[in-house]
């Protein structure tokens, strides 16, 4: 059964290790991308971006992690663009955020279809607003084979649909905007999950996506354009299940950090527990250490 983060049946993961420690290799390899312009890294300490007004796309932004960023993050005076399998998953949270006079759109579209995320994307560019923050939040957990020598295919291809394939369409259809203004964040949900092969395709998505992040730093480092990976650690979502040891606010503030730092540094991994029960500005400061 194949689930998304903001909107999946819980799954039976007793046997689950998903957290197993942060895997934090920090080198980046060269690229191939094009170059672009530099500037010489920003080494303040705890700079903190003012968001006040602009756009930020969060994907699964109905339930979950997705719900609590698009709170924490109209607090800070954000306009907000949910994405949910379809428009009215939105509604509640679209009512939560009134509150913080903030503008609050939706799109709909299915992760799994490539066709669907181009649809919600051309329908965010006709609405004219520049979207100068992306949170990739929206996760999918592949099927748990407790005979691990049968993960299937079609298992992998769901896996990386969601998990990979998605947030990356999503990055290179905004990255280019950012670059050309000279100021974006975009910050994707990776894993610390590892030696669990009965959830091999759920382990080499967030893989893949970890190695996209880092290997894009070494174009983006030095510039007003950053792109991290926030890991949320095990949680009781939708997604995580009723066993997992972490409370799902326990993700705040540390989901932010990746994208309210201001030091124009990329590639990095955020550990939200490494930053559960502090307060925001003591949690940027702590996140401009992350190396």
């Amino acid at each position: 059964m194949y689930t998304l983060a903001e909107e999946a049946s819980s799954l039976n993961l007793e046997h689950l290790r998903l957290y197993t420690g942060n895997e934090k290799k920090r080198g980046v390899s060269a690229s191939i991308f094009n170059n672009f312009e530099t500037e010489p890294l920003n080494n303040g300490i705890g700079n903190m971006i003012d968001v006040k007004g602009k756009w930020t796309l969060i994907t699964g932004g109905c339930r979950g992690v997705g719900r609590l960023t698009a709170i924490e993050m109209a607090k800070l005076g954000a306009n907000i663009i949910l994405q949910g399998r379809c428009k009215a998953n939105a509604d509640k949270v679209i009512e939560e955020l009134k509150p913080y006079g903030v503008e609050v759109r939706a799109v709909g579209c299915n992760l799994e279809s490539a066709d669907e995320i181009s649809a919600a994307l051309a329908e965010i560019d006709s609405w004219g607003v520049q979207v100068d923050l992306v949170f990739n939040n929206a996760g999918l957990m592949s099927h748990y084979f407790q005979d691990y020598l049968s993960n299937t295919m079609e298992d992998f291809h769901h896996a990386m649909a969601v998990n990979f394939y998605a947030p990356i369409q999503i990055a290179y259809h905004f990255l280019p905007g950012m670059i050309q203004r000279g100021f974006g964040r975009m910050q994707l949900t990776t894993s610390g999950i590892a030696n669990e092969p009965e959830l091999m395709g759920y382990a080499c998505a967030k893989a893949a996506l970890t190695k996209f992040v880092k290997d894009f730093a070494v174009k983006l480092n030095g510039t007003d354009v950053m792109m991290n990976v926030m890991d949320p650690g095990w949680l009781r979502t939708d997604l995580g299940g009723p066993a997992a040891p972490n409370a799902p606010e326990t993700v705040i503030p540390g989901s932010m950090v990746g994208v309210l730092l201001d030091d124009k540094k990329s590639g990095r991994w955020f550990c939200a527990q490494e930053f559960t029960g502090m307060s925001l500005e003591d949690a940027v400061k702590k996140g401009a250490t992350v190396e």
